[in-house]
């Protein structure tokens, strides 16, 4: 059977894939370079793996936390002599639509930025449905709280009754300033999914002159100046805690199914996201 809404993973109890395969093409954030997407469904255990088409022997990177090689500004994975950059948006998106098994075909070394957020993949999957499978997803508990710090930053993973994501960030620009958010991953489809990414206009020339946001543009990044938003309307007043919340789902969903847990970051980045999700699974072993 097909499900036709996108559920969330906490609420299904079995290893869920696609209900057929669905497609996507737009640029790299960083790269700049066009790319296509195509989510397929994979059997029972198989995880999220992507393929790079475009290489010879077409080499499969999984989307394990093993696999992160780089976190400047981006998650980046790297196996089997290839790599795939940018995969955060896709991941979180994959889990709020508790998608365990897929195979993600890609021509290019980064996933394409969409709009920023990662609602357009979750309304593709939408499109296709989810089925579940035969064989149960694991319900994993931590064991021990984690907490990881980077000067005044933090990242923590505790204990608790039901899983939790709970985000910190503090900017010096007057349009942001200080913002907390909490949901639930039930909550996520609706309250984070569209929250785009953003950035600095002050920061936009350095970026591009190091190689990075070649693709960046005001429709698909919100932009900041010292003097407020360079694009609004914000899709949310708190719109910038809310990406940076997708972003920790995506770098947890490295562990397949995160532990429940009540994960809190403030001021955080992809390396302590990453960190954490190291941590974690050393004790998932």
């Amino acid at each position: 059977m097909v499900t036709t809404s996108v559920p969330t993973a906490p609420t299904a109890t079995a290893q869920q894939t696609l209900g057929k395969a669905a497609q996507w093409s737009g640029v790299g954030l960083h790269s700049g370079q066009s790319v296509e997407v195509t989510l397929k469904p994979s059997p029972a255990n198989t995880g999220r793996q992507f393929v790079r088409l475009d290489l010879e022997r077409q080499p499969v990177i999984p989307a394990q936390i093993d696999a992160v090689q780089s976190t400047q500004l981006a998650t980046e994975l790297v196996a089997n002599g290839a790599s795939v950059r940018t995969v955060e948006h896709l991941l979180a998106a994959l889990a709020i639509a508790g998608i365990d098994n897929v195979t993600i075909e890609i021509t290019g070394s980064e996933v394409p930025v969409l709009d920023g957020s990662a609602q357009p993949w979750l309304e593709g999957i939408q499109r296709v449905g989810v089925v579940p499978q035969e064989i149960p997803r694991p319900a994993v508990i931590l064991k021990e709280p984690v907490t990881i710090y980077e000067g005044a930053a933090f990242v923590s993973a505790i204990p608790a009754p039901e899983l939790r994501l709970t985000y910190g960030i503090d900017f010096p620009y007057a349009a942001i300033g200080r913002q907390w958010c909490s949901f639930t991953p039930s909550e996520l489809a609706v309250a984070v999914a569209p929250a785009r990414t953003f950035g600095f206009a002050e920061q936009v020339e350095y970026l591009r002159s190091q190689g990075l946001i070649q693709g960046g543009s005001l429709e698909n990044a919100l932009v900041c100046s010292v003097s407020g938003w360079v694009n609004p309307p914000l899709r949310f007043a708190d719109e910038p805690v809310r990406h940076k919340l997708l972003d920790l789902w995506g770098d947890l969903a490295l562990l397949g199914t995160p532990p429940i847990a009540h994960y809190v970051a403030y001021r955080a980045s992809h390396h302590l996201h990453t960190q954490l999700a190291r941590a974690i699974a050393q004790q998932m072993v």
